[in-house]
């Protein structure tokens, strides 16, 4: 069965691949293990050297991989351009500061010299997503190539030219081969890569199901794991807030993407003191986006990735409208080719509703409206998921307060979540766990080795 790449945007086929086979998946992990061999043993100016041939390429080749993002999974061009310049960020980041993340940490310690070093642990496999199908690569890859680990990467079906794409930008800026492998397999042959001697860790951004399905094997194997899963970003309004601040931030969390991030803000918490303001505000502000071709600059609202995903929404939004929350604007998908689903507010939404705590991966906002700032905070809490989440205030010291009792791995203030090289990016509960990105990010997949030297007497 081949890989299918498919515009969202009209629903046509683009271009198939051929995935490979069994034993050709096998052979891959194998070189991947044998290129661990050698380069572990490279500096680290050689991994910077390419790590920045890398930056440099995705720097001066921004339209091309930006026009492959938008082709096969429907992002803005404008947002596609922006994650490539984010990956060289990245790229950049860690080709500049992996030889201090990993530098030996000396330990006090009476009796003897002892300290920590840092070492590779081998071949790596990454499960990665489409919603942003470079920069979940290079976040994976950057800090795990520049530690000396190899790395291979069975990416999303939906975005094979991506995929294909960043195998080529590596391969032309001097890696050698086997460090880094795209993998053209059916998920069902992840659990034999895992299970493989030769494998020692695995990193998943994806699904709950799937999160649940890959640490389960990894753990059997007593092989480590990195999972980044859904979120449910609370996005909370408090009473003293800059409402202008708060509508503009609203619209940019709840949008990008499409709504399609883990990060995404979803779950809009207001007072009742600021309720109405806020939601006339925003419903105008949504209402006023134009639907359009993502090729296109001026276009606001792009399709969804696929046809599946927009099926899926519609079904989820339709369920909790039929279980009686209200529609403030959208509610369904519009009359027009493509994947595409109409901006959406729902309020009057209850525990029992099918979106009170699922993730929902597209441009629908859910608004709750609570009566003060500690019904707030219980309601940010009560959801399964801890990925991010936000507060907006104008008093920075009850903010800080605020962001400290959210049960979530990361918290901004007057802003939504959102990612960057030096931020630690990770969760808590069914977010997942581990770090990625920051100095945190390296040291996943490392073997902190204690060496003793006992003093002489």
């Amino acid at each position: 069965m081949s890989i299918r790449s498919v515009n969202p945007a009209t629903n046509e086929e683009v271009k198939t691949f051929i995935p490979l086979t069994k034993d050709q998946t096998i052979e891959a992990v194998e070189k991947a293990h044998d290129a661990f061999g050698q380069w572990r043993r490279s500096t680290f100016a050689d991994r910077a050297a390419v790590m920045l041939n890398v930056a440099g390429e995705l720097r001066d080749r921004t339209d091309e991989f930006a026009k492959i993002i938008t082709l096969e999974m429907g992002k803005r061009i404008e947002e596609s351009r922006r994650e490539i310049v984010y990956c060289a960020e990245i790229a950049e980041y860690y080709a500049r500061g992996a030889e201090s993340f990993l530098a030996d940490q000396k330990l006090d310690v009476a009796d003897a010299d002892a300290y920590l070093h840092f070492a590779p642990i081998g071949a790596l496999l990454g499960v990665m997503p489409w919603n942003f199908p470079f920069y979940q690569v290079i976040r994976f890859a950057a800090p795990n190539i520049m530690a000396g680990n190899t790395v291979l990467v069975k990416h999303a079906g939906i975005v094979p030219q991506c995929a294909e794409a960043i195998q080529t930008l590596f391969d032309t800026s001097g890696l050698p081969q086997g460090v880094y492998t795209n993998l053209f397999i059916p998920v069902e042959f992840v659990d034999s890569i895992i299970e493989h001697k030769s494998i020692r860790g695995v990193s998943l951004t994806g699904s709950e199901k799937a999160g649940g399905a890959v640490a389960g094997t990894a753990g059997k194997n007593l092989k480590r794991s990195v999972l980044e899963l859904g979120g449910n970003d609370a996005f909370v309004v408090l009473e003293d807030a800059d409402m202008d601040n708060v509508v503009e931030m609203a619209i940019k969390g709840r949008m990008v993407n499409t709504g399609q991030s883990c990060v995404a803000s979803k779950r809009f918490i207001v007072v009742e003191a600021v309720a109405e303001e806020f939601l006339s505000a925003f419903a105008s502000k949504l209402s006023a986006m134009k639907m359009g071709d993502p090729m296109n600059e001026d276009t606001d609202v792009g399709p969804l990735s696929s046809e599946d995903a927009a099926v899926r929404l519609a079904a989820l939004v339709q369920k909790t409208i039929d279980a009686g929350a209200t529609v403030v604007l959208g509610g369904g998908r519009p009359d027009r080719e493509g994947a595409y689903f109409n901006p959406t507010i729902l309020t009057d939404i209850e525990p029992d509703m099918p979106t009170y705590d699922q993730e929902l991966f597209g441009p629908v906002a859910s608004v709750y409206v609570v009566k003060d700032e500690a019904a707030a905070i219980e309601l940010a809490n009560d959801s399964s998921y801890g990925l991010g989440g936000s507060v907006y205030t104008k008093d920075i010291e009850r903010a800080r307060r605020f962001a400290e009792q959210i049960d979530t791995g990361m918290m901004f203030i007057n802003q939504p979540t959102r990612s960057q090289a030096e931020l630690p990016f990770g969760g808590t509960k069914n977010s997942g766990y581990g770090r990625e990105l920051s100095h945190l990010g390296i040291l996943e997949f490392v073997n902190k080795k204690l060496i003793h030297v006992k003093k002489a007497s």
